[in-house]
Order: C-alpha cells, then sequence, then structure tokens
C-alpha cells in the first residue's frame, strides 16, 4: 500500500515542479539547509517562521531555539546515529507565503517533520498541507483552538487561547495590583490569535463579575488609534485589554499615555518581544501579560539555556526562542521512539508525550493534541519583563 505521503507527493509532483520556477520568492534555506540533495546519513525537518516583517522577532527567536536544540542533539549522536538537518523558509507574515514555504517543504525538501508558526493565521494556512501530505507539523506558539483541529498531524506545544484568555481575566479582575471591574478591549479584527482571546477574555471577565464597557478594533499595520482610544477614554475602565503582536501595542500604548490615558494595559504571549520595551520605553511600564516562561525563574535548565543562548546570540531568549526548542526536543524524542521515520509513527509518539520537562515546564500532549502546561503573569519593568505568577491548568 502507498503511504499517504508518498502518495500525497505524486500527486503534486507539478506543484514541487512550480514551486522550483517560484522559489526566488522564497527566501534561501538557512543553517546551511538545501532544496532537497542531502546527504542520505542526514535526516531533514523543516521550520517556517516570519524572519522579516513587522513580526520578524517571533520567527528569528524560533529559528534560533530550533538550531541550538539540533546542535545538543547532533553533538549527543542525533537520531539513531543520523544527524538532523534544519531546512527554515522565511514566509515574510504572509498567509501566501507560509503555504507556498511549506507546500516547499514537504513536496520538495522532503522533511519528515516541520516546525512553525507562530502566528496562529499563518499555522491555519499551511496546517492543511502537511496533514494532506502526513507530515507531522508542531506549532511552537500558535494558541487559537482551530490550528489542531486541522487534523491528527497537527500539534503544539503552547497553552492555547481559552486557557490565556482566562489567566488574563482572572488577573485583571483579581490582582491585587489591578482589581479591575471594568475592561476595555482593542482587538486585531484580522487576526484569528487576537480574536480568540478576545473572546475568552471577555467571557471570563464577565463570568467573575466583571463589566466590558468598550470593544474596540484595528488592523495590523495600523499606525493611528486615535480614535478607538478617544472612545476607551470616555468608557472610563479600569484596565486595557490588547491581545495583539507587540508592534502594534507598543504604539497603541505611546499613544495612549500621549492622551492623558494612565490605565495599564494588559496582554498576552504576542506581546513578547524584546522590541516591546524599546518601542514603548516608559510608557509600557506597570502593563502585564501572559506567557511561556519566565527568563527570572531559577530553574538550573532555564538558567542554562539562558546563559548559552545569550553566549551565542548575546541577548536573553523570549519564550519564542524557548517554545522553538521545546517543539524540536519534544520532536527528536518522538523521532528515537517511533522506530520509523514515517509521519504515522512520529505523530503517534507525538501523540504519547506525558510530562516532558521542557524550557517552558512540563508539557503533556491531551486528545486534541494541545500542550496542557502553566502560564506565567509578567509585569514590564523598566522596559524589561518581570515575573509576578504562575498560574497552573485548572486553576
Amino acid at each position: 500500500m502507498i503511504s499517504p505521503k508518498r502518495e500525497f507527493l505524486q500527486r503534486t509532483g507539478h506543484v514541487a515542479m512550480l514551486l522550483a520556477c517560484l522559489s526566488l520568492t522564497i527566501s534561501g534555506c538557512q543553517n546551511g539547509g538545501s532544496s532537497g540533495g542531502s546527504d542520505s546519513d542526514e535526516i531533514l525537518i523543516g521550520h517556517y517562521g516570519s524572519l522579516t516583517g513587522s513580526q520578524a522577532t517571533f520567527g528569528i527567536s524560533t529559528d534560533n531555539g530550533i538550531k541550538m536544540a539540533i546542535e545538543e542533539l547532533n553533538a549527543a549522536g542525533g537520531i539513531n546515529g543520523r544527524k538532523v538537518k534544519l531546512v527554515t523558509y522565511d514566509d515574510k507574515g504572509e498567509a501566501r507565503e507560509a503555504s507556498t514555504a511549506v507546500t516547499r517543504l514537504v513536496t520538495k525538501d522532503g522533511v519528515v517533520a516541520v516546525i512553525g508558526e507562530v502566528a496562529s493565521g499563518l499555522s491555519l494556512a499551511a496546517a492543511p498541507i502537511c496533514q494532506d501530505g502526513g507530515v507531522p507539523m508542531i506549532s511552537p506558539s500558535s494558541t487559537n483552538p482551530k490550528v489542531t483541529k486541522v487534523g491528527d498531524m497537527i500539534f503544539r506545544v503552547c497553552f492555547i487561547d481559552p486557557f490565556q484568555g482566562k489567566v488574563c481575566a482572572k488577573f485583571a479582575r483579581e490582582h491585587e495590583s489591578l482589581k479591575a471591574s471594568k475592561a476595555a478591549i482593542v482587538t486585531d479584527q484580522g487576526s484569528p490569535y487576537s480574536v480568540g482571546l478576545e473572546e475568552e477574555f471577555e467571557k471570563s471577565f464577565v463570568a467573575l463579575g466583571g463589566t466590558v464597557v468598550s470593544k474596540q478594533t484595528y488592523q495590523a499595520g495600523d499606525q493611528d488609534y486615535s480614535a478607538q482610544l478617544t472612545s476607551i477614554r470616555a468608557a472610563e475602565p479600569d484596565v486595557i485589554f490588547v491581545p495583539g503582536y507587540y508592534t502594534e501595542v507598543a504604539s497603541m500604548i505611546l499613544q495612549a499615555r500621549k492622551l492623558g490615558m494612565t490605565q495599564p494595559f494588559v496582554g498576552a504571549d504576542g506581546w513578547d518581544s524584546a522590541k516591546l520595551g524599546e518601542i514603548a520605553g516608559d510608557a509600557i511600564n506597570g502593563c502585564f501579560y501572559s506567557n511561556h516562561y519566565s527568563q527570572e525563574d531559577p530553574s538550573p535548565k532555564i538558567q542554562d539555556f539562558i546563559a548559552r543562548y545569550k553566549a551565542k546570540h548575546n541577548e536573553i531568549p523570549d519564550a519564542l526562542a524557548a517554545l522553538g526548542h521545546d517543539s524540536a526536543m519534544i520532536l527528536f524524542d518522538a523521532m528515537k521512539k517511533a522506530g520509523s521515520l514515517e509521519g504515522a509513527a512520529i505523530a503517534a509518539e507525538l501523540a504519547k508525550t506525558k510530562d516532558f520537562d521542557g524550557i517552558t515546564g512540563k508539557i503533556s500532549i491531551d486528545a486534541e493534541r494541545n500542550a496542557v502546561k502553566p502560564a506565567v503573569m509578567l509585569e514590564m519593568k523598566n522596559g524589561a519583563p518581570k515575573y509576578v505568577a504562575t498560574i497552573q491548568p485548572g486553576e
């Protein structure tokens, strides 16, 4: 019987030929990866991410984390004596580029698994390609629940929006530094990530006795938020929830402060970037966001990872780097146990992941192929995130 992956490759042969002609539209492979033609003793895995564009730090950090994991694996002997090689493509933060990149990884490069993306919308654009090709895909940090519902080949190592939305709502409503009874929400209407978090936050905040007094929207790339902020100012909320990405969030908070608004902003893991503090400066101080780990965690495992990453890249790793590392390490663990590099065999072992000791905590994969793990809340102080609290699943 022809395997699903081989059948898919045969059906899409013409697509691969077309993509070869269009290859100039995709950034070259990173880490020495090539378009196929790899040494037969090497195992290829793929990564697609936003290495350029408005959320470039997401893809770069994730890629750095994956590469560190590969270096560790290969130094320890690889997978059954075979070294792993990474093929990375830049999707520029665009859904069409993400689909093209993953099609190339699956049909032309012949990778055994794919890691990516950070943004939920981009994962949703590419996941069906991996599902149809029988190639496991692990998203490091796409939190929208729809991502893993694409099919049984799609996994993630991050928590999902229903949990993260509840964490942010509970923190805004009950933490001693906020005790908010009235909230405003500003949502990127074109982002599944942002819309999903907005829905979960509002539902939980209201269930906890709070009131949402203003709901505003924007689109990625917007630069002027004066209309939304003026409307929010009139509603007099205690807290402003913005489930967006760091570029827009930083600009929005700067503009809010210029309008005399002093309310704390609360956000989610899309805020996580060193650029947040660089862009927003002192305006971001006193604002909070949920995340996957804290750089201040004293765990020897975490501090060792931070020290090695800093020595290599001259900066402290953000959560995207840690999640990239965790994604790769969980994949390698499954590959070692699978006994085969067929997609179905690897996926079966990924589904069995239980209490994997990652940089971002103990990770277990549930029946929906989502990670069950804790979240942390961080406060921005002097342009840097500082640990405030840890929230476990079920709390």
